[in-house]
């Protein structure tokens, strides 16, 4: 089998964590289980609790799990476990050989519902775990990008992108999903389809996440319509007749299987009045298109360019600051005047402003709103970009570039 690689395998292997039970959280179809089996070998036991043999006898004696592992003859053994949150009881037993025989057991867990933990008052290992969170595909990853010039990631010399870089509009249309990058064209769209049907309706009920599926499936199609706007729950509610009080249950549900990411407003103090209403966006556009039931096709570019692209580069932000860890995260910036700046880089050492334009001719009348958050916060704030495809990076302003998406 041919493994294209990923900028998560090195930290996940890497000395950093050694000695740490290795969590790998993210939605479904991110890749987690290619990613953990890229690390099999000699003194490997893998366990999938999607196979329900396995997850049925794990559920009725946890304790299998232990004496399984400690009747092996390896004094060192890597274990790969994918979909922990099924049988949750198995994080005890994870705790109790990590404590009894240090060293002896390498633990690499997968999760793709943080909910189903919760709900189980699952033992999350404090103090004993390193959380890594997988994504979607970002430029990096991909042949033919030169990604780097905004927010850089620490990609080593030994990295060499595999995925190929499709062309914008297919980018928009289905998204980064790894399995959909390196599927043939006609499929795409039954499989993007089939990941709403399955997966968004079929596992979120099987997991016993939400009571009500028909509401849920009417919220899922109009939280997705709606991704990257502010969110008005009085508008949902009206129209899919869902109490406010139950949506703002799906929308956790959402975070907590990772399927989608609430961007809060940027929250320093200002002269002026800052909007601090969040804004949501799905995890993938892929995805996000089809639950909302459009087109997969070159015609929803045609009428949705600006906001496409706009989701496009708001997860491409969100999914690198992921990677880069707690240090970093995007936020929106939106005054009660009107004026508002797309998306906010806050790093320990500044705030970046950064404009989405569907333009390849960006001038300075597109970076207006980012000289005003520049003048507001220049202590934090002292560059800002204009993100659009243009052919070349540009110079709008001194302390404002315009860049090609592909150099993001």
């Amino acid at each position: 089998m041919v493994y294209h690689p990923r900028l998560l395998l090195s930290p996940l292997a890497g000395s950093a964590s050694a000695g740490k039970v290795r969590l790998v959280f993210g939605a479904r179809q991110t890749g987690k289980s290619t990613l953990i089996r890229q690390l099999s070998g000699p003194g490997v036991a893998w366990i999938n609790l999607q196979d329900r043999r396995q997850r049925l006898d794990f559920e009725r004696q946890p304790a299998a799990f232990t004496q399984a592992l400690q009747a092996r003859s390896e004094s060192r053994v890597r274990v790969l476990v994918d979909e922990i949150q099924k049988v949750p009881a198995l994080l005890d037993e994870v705790q109790f050989l990590h404590d009894q025989e240090p060293g002896r057991f390498e633990f690499f867990l997968t999760g793709s519902s943080a909910r189903r933990l919760k709900a189980s008052t699952a033992n999350l290992l404090p103090g004993r775990a390193h959380l890594h969170r997988l994504c979607p595909l970002v430029l990096p990853e991909r042949s033919g990008s030169i990604a780097g010039r905004l927010l850089p990631l620490p990609v080593g010399p030994s990295f060499a992108p595999g995925f190929p870089l499709p062309a914008l509009d297919d980018l928009l249309v289905f998204g980064s999903l790894p399995g959909i990058a390196l599927e043939p064209g006609e499929s795409r769209v039954r499989t993007l389809e089939s990941y709403v049907e399955l997966y968004l309706e079929e596992e979120i009920r099987r997991e016993g996440l939400v009571r009500n599926l028909g509401a849920f499936q009417q919220f899922l199609e109009l939280a997705a319509l709606e991704s990257g706007q502010t969110i008005n729950f009085s508008a949902i509610s009206k129209e899919s007749g869902v109490p406010v009080a139950t949506l703002r249950i799906f929308y956790q549900v959402l975070e907590d299987t990772f399927i989608g990411y609430r961007l809060p407003a940027y929250g320093e103090r200002s002269r002026k009045r800052v909007l601090t209403t969040p804004r949501f966006l799905f995890f993938d556009l892929g995805v996000r298109n089809a639950a909302a039931r459009l087109p997969l096709t070159a015609a929803l570019v045609r009428t949705q360019a600006g906001s496409l692209f706009e989701n496009w580069v708001g997860l491409e932000l969100i999914h690198r600051c992921h990677y880069l860890g707690r240090t970093a995260r995007v936020s929106g910036w939106r005054t009660a005047h009107g004026a508002e700046v797309d998306f906010v880089v806050e790093t320990p050492s500044e705030a970046i402003p950064i404009e989405v334009k569907w333009t390849e001719r960006p001038d300075e009348s597109d970076a207006r709103h980012l000289k005003l958050f520049l003048a507001t916060y220049p202590r934090k704030a002292r560059r800002g970009f204009v993100v659009c495809r243009c052919a070349e990076p540009r110079q709008i302003t001194e302390n404002i570039q315009a860049i090609p998406w592909q150099w993001l």
